[in-house]
This record gives structure tokens, sequence and C-alpha cells, in this order.
């Protein structure tokens, strides 16, 4: 029994160490990692930095956070912010943010609330510790943009990552929110006659992309890692009687330039010319020559209400078939 007794003893006495020894080094490098992003010019601050959570976990917590990125000009700040972690397995990450947090960019600035906003994020044992995968989910949020009358709101969200198998800077993404009503300005502008319903039906997106680099600590130091292949599996938005689905392929250049092929589904398609004439988007006269050629183009393939719009994207511009509709969108992560 003293034996046994003894054994217990060291091993906790061993497990209080490795705790000790983990935590000291956990809110050490926290302390590093502001410190740096100072010395390179970025607003990086808070109040407290504590981690506690003895005996398996490691809880570090920020108060009063605020980072700011010179390059990027993109800023955040917070009362708090939390990651949680088991001692005995430190890559797998759970990051909580406050009900009420700010995010600005050069054009915006955007008060942020949620019920619950939390992700799941594991990343490889490495030191610059890429990424695995992550889930974020969030309950009842708002996105309330400086000047706008009424924010976007969102019932719930769900975003996945996972790095696809043998690639190191390959993930499958996937997106779904419920219960999103774009903010009021936005559905004006769009709808200004107010005949669709506040809330969109579905929004959902599944994609597989390939970046430059892997998403690791370096994509919040240095620079965000940049979309070269896009594998649009399915984007679909549902809004009242209008039914939007997308898929397609497309390659991205240096400059965040696409080039490929995106098939467009439109359902109930001469009502989404009508709402892009009554919001400025087409002028009249040329959407009525536009529904004359894609009611040819819907009964053609046997269902005049479905419209599958197969859209090139190269050299910086969209053409439907020969015909130059808009200029391609660039698209680069700041």
């Amino acid at each position: 029994m003293r034996t046994l007794l003894m054994i217990i003893l060291v091993a906790a006495a061993a497990w209080s160490g490795y705790w000790y020894v983990g935590s000291t080094g956990a809110t050490r490098a926290f302390e590093t990692w502001f410190e740096d992003r100072r010395a390179e010019g970025w607003v990086a601050d808070y109040a407290e930095l504590t981690t506690r959570g003895f005996p398996n976990r490691f809880d570090t917590t920020f108060t009063e956070i605020a980072l700011a990125d010179p390059e990027t000009g993109l800023a955040w700040e917070a009362p708090f912010f939390q990651l949680f972690a088991l001692s005995y397995r430190p890559n797998h990450i759970i990051a909580v943010w406050p009900n009420d947090q700010l995010l600005a960019s050069p054009l915006q600035k955007y008060d942020i609330t949620s019920d619950d906003l939390r992700a799941s994020l594991v990343t490889r044992a490495t030191p610059q510790l890429p990424l695995d995968r992550l889930t974020l989910t969030g309950q009842a949020l708002t996105l309330a943009a400086e000047g706008e009358d009424q924010p976007t709101r969102i019932g719930t969200l769900t975003l996945g990552a996972e790095r696809l198998a043998g690639a190191d800077s390959g993930y499958r993404l996937g997106l779904r929110a419920d219960g999103v009503a774009p903010a009021l300005d936005w559905r004006v502008r769009i709808d200004p006659g107010g005949k669709l319903p506040e809330t969109f039906e579905a929004l959902q997106v599944d994609m597989a992309v390939t970046f430059d680099k892997p998403w690791d600590l370096s994509a919040i130091e240095d620079a965000r890692p940049q979309p070269r292949r896009i594998d649009l599996r399915l984007a679909q938005a549902t809004w009242g009687r209008l039914d939007l689905q997308a898929a397609g392929e497309v390659e991205v250049d240096a400059a965040g330039n696409p080039d490929g092929k995106i098939v467009i589904k439109a359902r109930n398609w001469r009502e989404i010319l009508r709402l892009a004439v009554e919001s400025g988007a087409l002028p009249a006269g040329f959407a009525d020559t536009l529904e004359d050629g894609l009611s040819l183009v819907s009964q053609m393939a046997g269902n005049p209400k479905t419209l599958d719009i197969p859209l090139t994207l190269r050299n910086g511009t969209v053409r439907l078939g020969p015909v130059p509709i808009g200029p391609a969108p660039v698209l680069r992560l700041r």
C-alpha cells in the first residue's frame, strides 16, 4: 500500500510539473507573439492574459484584446477571447468569441453580436501549426455595418474546413447559413418593390480550394494564403421563388484573375431579370432582348422556368458564350 501511495504521489507531482511547464510555456508563447506583432508595427494589445485549467486543460483568456494589421488595414477588438486545449492534446483548440466584437476593414466597420460563436480547430503538430480541420458555429449573429439602418441577421451559421488527403495546402470548405436576413439597405437596392421575403430559405456552399500555401500561423503573421484552384461543387441561394445554383472549376493566377467555367442554374429566372431591372442593374431595353434570347435557350432545354447559364471567365472578363457581360471578380484575400 505504501508503495502504491508513493507511485501515486510521484505521478501527481510529475503531472503537476508538466501542467505548470505547459501553462507557463503557453502564456509566454502568446506574450512573445504579441511582442513580435508590435515590433512589426501592429496594434497588438490586451489588458490581461491568464492560463488556467489545472489539471487537464490549458484555458487561456485575453481581456480587452485589440489587433490591427497596418498592411491590410484589418482590425479586430473584443472584450475577451478564449482558447481552450486539453493538456494531453494541445493541438486541438476550442476558440470562444464574446457576444459583442468589432471588425474593421479599410472599407467598412462592423459591430458583430452573437448568442454563441465558437470554433473547434485541429492542427498538425509542427511549429507553424498548419490547419488540419476546423468547424465554426454561430447562433443568432448580427452584422451591423456603420451607417446601416438595419443589420444583417443570421439564425445559425456553420463553416467547416478539412485538409484534403495528400495535400498540404488544399482544403474542402463547406458553409451553411440558415435564417439569413440581409441588411435592409441591401434588400431595398435588390428588391425595391418588396416582393421577396425578408429571409433567405437556403444559403450553402461546398467547394475544394487549393491555396498557394497552407493555412497556418503565417496566415496571420505574414499574409493570407491565396486561392490557386477552386472546384465549386455547389453554391446555392434560395430566396422566395428565386433559386440560384452554381458549379464549376477555375484556376486563379498570382494577380487573383480566375480562368475557367461556372455553370449557373436559375429557376424562375424571369423574376430575377425583373428584379435586375427594378434595381437598376439592367436597362429595361437590354433586359427585354436578353429575356427573348434566354427564353429560346430554356425552351430548347425543355424547361422554360429553369435556365442553365454557362459563364466563361478569362482575361479579366465574364462571357456568356462569345458575349462579354462584365468584369470577372478578382479573387484575392486581404
